[in-house]
């Protein structure tokens, strides 16, 4: 059938993930650090995932496609544990180029919220308070345009460090950006290429990687130092690793 449809240019979409929860149906997806409409019958051709993109890579376009299944998407979001949505047909698609970014899941918006005296002073007696300035933090969902990585100095982290290691936010975290990722369970030429862009877009002071002693975890650090060759920029680097007790190793 004829009608409207979301077209993702694959040239201009940087794998951010920010149009993913934007989506209530869950019609799109990562795939090989691109998004993809994981089915048609999937997506509704409203756009609200277009004001989520700050690549502009997501148009609705008319074309011949299969028609929107709000069975199929139950079932689908059933699948993931998530409710089916509440859909209004009338309601038309936003402006291409129009960045809303108030919208969509907050879980993927990009929020920077620096740490002050007096938010330390407020904290309750013996607490400790997050050094964390940004959201979000997965390689996957951050936006290599977001602000909060002009002039900073970023912290690399492989996914289980912070668990290990007890000082990590007052240690590491600190005063830095931060992004993480898991070489082990994802695709590490996708980082590699996700963090050749941010060097290359981002005026980053320095890069810090920790990583854990299992080897797999090395996969981190050289997508890291590959990105930072790629990017043709001279960024001072330094590398720690974690043991799995916890302890600095190096």
């Amino acid at each position: 059938m004829l009608r409207k449809i979301v077209k993702i240019d694959q040239n201009k979409c940087d794998g951010c993930g920010l149009c993913v929860p934007s989506c209530a149906e869950g019609a799109i997806r990562i795939v090989d650090g691109k998004a993809q409409l994981s089915a048609e019958n999937l997506c509704d051709g409203l756009g609200a995932c277009l004001g989520e993109c700050p690549r502009d890579a997501i148009t609705v376009e008319e074309r011949e496609a299969d028609g929107f299944d709000e069975a199929a998407v139950a079932h689908h979001l059933a699948a993931q544990g998530r409710p089916a949505p509440t859909h209004n047909h009338t309601a038309s698609a936003p402006a291409a180029g129009h960045h809303h970014h108030g919208g969509g899941c907050p879980g993927s918006r990009a929020m920077s919220f620096a740490r002050t005296q007096e938010a330390a002073v407020s904290e309750p007696s013996g607490s400790r308070q997050s050094q964390l300035a940004q959201w979000p933090v997965q390689l996957h969902l951050v936006s290599t345009s977001a602000s909060y990585f002009q002039g900073a100095d970023l912290l690399i982290t492989a996914d289980c460090v912070p668990v290990a290691y007890a000082g990590y936010h007052e240690d590491f975290l600190k005063g830095r950006a931060v992004v993480m990722g898991c070489p082990k369970l994802d695709d590490n030429q996708f980082y590699q290429q996700k963090l050749t862009e941010l060097f290359t877009r981002s005026d980053i002071k320095s890069v810090t990687v920790l990583k854990m002693e299992v080897p797999c975890c090395g996969g981190i650090a050289v997508a890291a130092r590959q990105a930072i060759v790629a990017s043709g920029k001279q960024i001072p680097y330094n590398e720690v690793t974690i043991g799995i007790q916890g302890q600095i190793k190096g």
